[in-house]
């Protein structure tokens, strides 16, 4: 007796839309942040195209990454709507005062990690939880070399978990910007009490040591306080035309107004 083979539904998932148009397939699972950055480009593209700075023809990405033509003109449609002030003497100096283990030069941290790799497909809520559970019990047992390194090793996505995570001694600029600004800056030793988010994935981090090095006068570093603040002030800038451009468009299966709305890269 022949039986068939049966090839299991493929699940339907919702299709999100901005005016009409798709930004993802009814077989394609995005993680809420790539459907918002999806979302965001989108946005942009139809705006550029609003203010005739794009053709009519072009047509909507099916991927999330947009054509040239369409990426050069979004870029024209910030530099147009997008007004940034250039920060003030008095801010910058304020900033300067409440962020001075920022501006420090030579400082160094001993740090050892367990990496949560996020990967296409990996279904985030559930590795947060692993991450989660991770980071109580090495919390738990936090003094304990042993408990940390074999956890590390059973666990971690980096290939530093063959050596229980150890990274060694770091500098800002070894680190990419997300998980430097954990680490510089600060004076906890220890695990720290948070998972530390990178563009790699979850990271539980212990650090070991730190070297704080040798603070910097403002007048030394006026430039990178400066582009600090002007940085911090077009995201801002970004984001509210994101959510102007949102309240103005018909928005169907996703939510735009979350408060970390990833940005167009």
């Amino acid at each position: 007796m022949q039986t068939d083979t049966l090839t299991p539904p493929t699940p339907n998932i919702p299709v999100a839309l901005i005016n009409g148009v798709a930004l993802n397939h009814a077989d394609e699972a995005l993680t809420p942040d790539e459907l918002r950055q999806r979302g965001c480009t989108e946005l942009l593209r139809q705006a550029a195209q609003a203010a005739r700075l794009l053709a009519a023809e072009d047509v909507a990405s099916t991927d999330g990454v947009v054509s040239e033509v369409a990426a050069q003109a979004i870029e024209r449609l910030i530099e147009q709507e997008v007004k940034v002030p250039a920060p003030s003497e008095e801010a910058c100096r304020r900033h300067h005062a409440a962020h001075q283990g920022t501006y420090r030069t030579g400082e160094k941290v001993r740090v050892r990690h367990i990496l949560f790799a996020v990967t296409p497909g990996v279904d985030v809520v559930a590795l947060r939880k692993r991450a989660e559970a991770a980071l109580l019990d090495v919390r738990c047992h936090s003094g304990d070399i042993s408990s940390f390194e074999s956890t590390a090793r059973d666990l971690s996505n980096c290939p530093s978990g063959a050596q229980g995570g150890d990274l060694g001694w770091l500098s800002a600029e070894d680190c990419a910007p997300e998980f430097a600004r954990e680490l510089f800056g600060h004076i906890e030793v220890g695990v720290l009490p948070r998972l530390v988010h990178s563009r790699f994935g979850l990271h539980v981090v212990e650090v070991l040591e730190r070297e704080p090095g040798t603070p910097q006068s403002f007048e030394s570093v006026r430039g990178a306080v400066t582009n600090s603040l002007s940085q911090q002030a077009y995201v801002t800038a970004l984001r509210q035309y994101l959510r102007l451009l949102a309240g103005a468009a018909c928005v169907e299966g996703i939510d735009l107004d979350a408060a970390d709305t990833p940005l167009v890269q």
